[in-house]
């Protein structure tokens, strides 16, 4: 087939890890290392995973490649491309994790604040505020997001001074209410202090929404990423400047800084983005590219450490990828990957440092073993046609 008119679909399940970092002992969480974490096979041994449709691609065996642990459940023998990713970028994060997948391994090594009391700068913490037109502003530290809301948000309605907080990713999070504070106005300081900490190589800053009273806090789905550009060309650039029509489905705009994007799809929760991505499967253009995130695995329950709540919620994800395979066409390909992992079961509430699965639709059965998160960006644009891309492999 014609590669012009080829089509495919990248869908990072965001912190579906599958364990086997070489490289684990070097992050920690709550100050131990992450050697040992694997968020999907802890999870299958809480509770076997039901997920045959992944499962057939060559999920259960991924894991046993990634990290020799057998994951109740997901015993099938594979039919689909099947592998597992390492990652090379210095960093367990959001942004490292999809910009390498779309080619490009992060070239720096990001900034993270301490986790001391305060967090932040004196000099930046003042010019937070100066940006809000507040006389200060609250938390500077490290923190969950629910919990600094309910611990502070009374305060913040008293005084109108933004919650501020980071974690061990390289992050800044500014927490406002929409209601009191204004969510536009909410937008505007992130975007201030986007440009304040870029230079620091500071990978995010993050507006945190919530509404409602003391004792029912809530965030909102309006949640906004202010990250840096990625430093070079991604999948979604080569592919625009070929002419190619490209999709973006959940974060992955703001991930990417909207860069390299023709049609931006969001949605209030992950049921919605996965409603966007089954229509696209029917309905996107002849050599076109659709990159999806599904965020709340790593949001909802990784963070949280609900261990029940990421099985179901993986369970469900399974119909969905059932659904888009059943929409695929012939010379279509769709790969389903992760950006990191998030063990529910491990201590602490951060990001895990892990290997992450790749499982293929379009190519038959085809093992491809242990690959890089570039390798990812490079088989996919090998397979529209593209001129190769920045250092990964093809492993088409």
């Amino acid at each position: 087939m014609n590669p012009a008119e080829c089509r495919a679909f990248l869908i990072v399940m965001d912190s579906v890890g599958i364990g086997g970092a070489p490289d684990a002992d070097c992050y920690s969480n709550a100050g131990l290392p992450d050697t040992g974490a694997n968020t999907l096979a802890h999870i299958a041994q809480a509770r076997p995973l039901a997920m045959p449709n992944l499962d057939r691609l060559g999920l259960g065996a991924a894991i046993r490649l990634a990290s020799g642990v057998a994951a109740p459940g997901l015993g099938a023998a594979p039919q689909g491309l099947w592998g597992a990713a390492t990652e090379v970028s210095r960093g367990k994060d959001t942004p490292s994790g999809h910009w390498e997948i779309a080619g490009v391994p992060v070239p720096w090594d990001w900034h993270y604040f301490p986790d001391t009391r305060p967090s932040f700068p004196p000099d930046l913490s003042a010019a937070i505020a100066r940006a809000a037109g507040t006389g200060g502003i609250l938390g500077d530290e490290h923190a969950s997001g629910t919990e600094i809301i309910e611990r502070l948000g009374a305060e913040h309605l008293r005084t109108g001074w933004p919650i501020c907080y980071t974690s061990q990713d390289s992050v800044l999070q500014i927490a406002a209410h929409e209601d009191a504070f204004g969510l536009e106005r909410l937008y505007r300081l992130c975007r201030d202090v986007a440009a304040l900490v870029h230079p620091m190589r500071v990978g995010r800053v993050i507006a945190r929404p919530f509404v409602g009273t003391a004792g029912d806090f809530r965030r909102t789905p309006n949640r906004r990423d202010y990250a840096i550009a990625p430093p070079g060309t991604t999948i979604l650039d080569a592919a625009q400047a070929a002419g190619r029509a490209t999709h973006a489905i959940g974060k992955i705009g703001d991930i990417f800084s909207h860069r390299g994007i023709d049609h931006l799809h969001k949605g209030k929760s992950d049921a919605d983005l996965a409603g966007h991505l089954i229509r696209l499967a029917d309905e996107a253009e002849p050599g076109s590219l659709t990159f999806a995130n599904f965020v709340e695995f790593d949001s909802l329950y990784g963070h949280r450490r609900d261990i029940a709540g990421y099985a179901a919620a993986l369970e469900w994800f399974d119909g969905v990828a059932g659904q888009v395979m059943a929409r695929l066409r012939p010379g279509d390909l769709a790969i389903f990957t992760a950006d990191h992992g998030n063990d529910p079961s491990w201590r602490g509430t951060d990001h895990t440092r892990e290997r992450v699965p790749v499982l293929g639709w379009g190519y038959g059965l085809r093992p491809v073993g242990l690959v890089g998160f570039a390798d990812i960006g490079a088989s996919v644009a090998a397979h529209l046609g593209l001129s190769p891309l920045g250092p990964g492999v093809s492993f088409l």
